[in-house]
């Protein structure tokens, strides 16, 4: 069967099981696993969990280990255009043919299951996109998967490997619904990935509750606790902002911490190399410099802080448009008083989703906090068309008027969904912009 599918087919059928929606539990999982003969058994991994942070992370460990010589996969969500890019082996998308063959066999494996499940019961996207990605990786022989984890940790999907590192980027107050109220709660459910024997590294900046509870899980569980220098070391990265510098601080120990485990002594060298050559898409990815033109998947008022520390040092003293769009079970109000301050005019928009909070709804949070010069465009392309064709005529003035205006001009900034910038990047693409060619960034301090 998986010889007879094509990656559009195999988009298709992923795409009809979004109407399963998302369900807790491994039961499923382990049953899909049983069916595709447990690949996940012929591969060591790395489990990278938390709130923020966890897809660089993951690409840059990966990044990391293949410069040591050991053949990595990678396993990422969500994706911005295609679901090809949740699966990488050797740092690239898996191949179109390979990866609708893997997802025709997980096809295969989930019809077989559903008929083994309850009245109403299915094998939900994510639990096939993650048998699939396991599949293709058992098939391509690596030698380890890093293996981002999707919602929580506990009963997600991915909770069905036993790996030697597990990796906490950050914990904060979101999806309070499934994970619990609290920073504590939360960080607890995360971390129930932890098995014996297991080394868990952790950032130098979670919240207390979060870094309290590490510390009680590692003991409970018999796990090597690894924490990351509270100043990570000044390295030249590729990607864009002070927060990646945390993130690879993290993705170093990490691996180092692995290559320990196979006998691999980490070189400083492999490190250095692999900060200069790991790109993260949809996270400060400039798209575009007439106008200057930003990309950012941040979604939580964590991200966004992120977002905005580090934004000024890509946009200079410009004059900043923003394009917002925001799912609705998100904190919108808390992203909007991060974002707003910064800004001088915005657009609210609705990302592809079913999901999207009305725009109206973004411009009367905006109100509240005193930002009137807002417009409504539902439209995501419209909105980015709108606030660039804004940017270009203040960069225009600027131009005509340099002595009174030196250094002002106009900027865009798209976020808060990464369903808007992967709907944003597919208009960049095919408008033929070229993305901005990266300059190493260094920091001697984070936040």
């Amino acid at each position: 069967m998986s010889q007879r599918w094509t990656v559009e087919r195999a988009e298709r059928y992923l795409r009809s099981r979004e109407l399963f929606g998302m369900r807790f539990g491994l039961e499923r999982m382990k049953r899909m696993t049983t069916a595709l003969n447990a690949p996940q058994q012929r591969f060591r991994s790395i489990h990278v969990v938390g709130t923020n942070g966890k897809t660089s992370t993951t690409r840059m460990i990966a990044a990391i280990l293949e410069r040591h010589g050991v053949s990595t996969g990678a396993y990422l969500s969500p994706h911005l255009v295609s679901y090809t890019e949740r699966l990488q082996v050797g740092e690239r998308d898996l191949h179109a043919s390979s990866f609708a063959a893997a997802v025709a066999r997980a096809a295969g494996a989930a019809e077989r299951v559903d008929r083994t499940l309850g009245d109403g019961d299915r094998v939900t996207q994510f639990e096939l996109l993650t048998a699939a990605a396991f599949s293709a990786m058992a098939d391509r022989r690596v030698d380890v998967a890093v293996i981002e984890a999707g919602l929580g940790g506990r009963y997600d999907a991915t909770n069905v490997i036993d790996s030697s590192v597990v990796v906490l980027t950050s914990v904060g107050l979101e999806h309070t619904r499934w994970l619990g109220p609290t920073i504590r709660e939360i960080a607890e459910e995360k971390l129930a990935v932890l098995h014996p024997g297991t080394t868990l590294v952790i950032g130098a900046d979670l919240a207390d509750e979060a870094f309290a509870m590490a510390h009680q899980m590692a003991a409970e569980r018999g796990a090597r606790l690894l924490e990351a220098p509270p100043e990570p070391p000044t390295v030249p990265l590729k990607a864009l902002g002070a927060f990646q510098l945390r993130n690879f601080a993290l993705a170093s120990l990490a691996a180092k911490a692995y290559l320990e485990t196979v006998g691999i002594e980490l070189r400083e060298e492999a490190v250095h190399e692999a900060a200069a050559a790991t790109a993260i898409p949809g996270r400060m990815q400039v798209v575009s410099e007439d106008p200057l033109t930003v990309l950012d998947g941040a979604h939580n008022p964590a991200a966004v802080a992120g977002l905005t520390e580090s934004l000024r040092e890509v946009i200079g003293p410009r004059h900043l448009g923003l394009v917002l769009g925001v799912l609705d079970d998100k904190d919108a109000a808390g992203m909007l008083r991060l974002l707003l301050p910064l800004c001088t005019r915005a657009w609210f928009t609705a990302p592809p989703s079913r999901r999207a909070l009305p725009p109206a709804a973004l411009q009367s949070l905006a109100r509240q906090q005193g930002f009137e010069n807002a417009i409504c465009e539902p439209r995501p392309r419209r909105a980015l068309a709108a606030a660039q064709s804004w940017a270009s005529e203040l960069t225009s003035v600027r131009s005509r008027r340099r002595v009174r205006t030196r250094g002002v001009g106009g900027a865009v900034l798209a976020a808060g969904s990464i369903y808007l910038v992967g709907e944003l990047i597919t208009r960049a693409d095919r408008s033929g912009a070229a993305p901005r060619p990266r300059r190493a960034v260094q920091r001697s301090t984070a936040r």
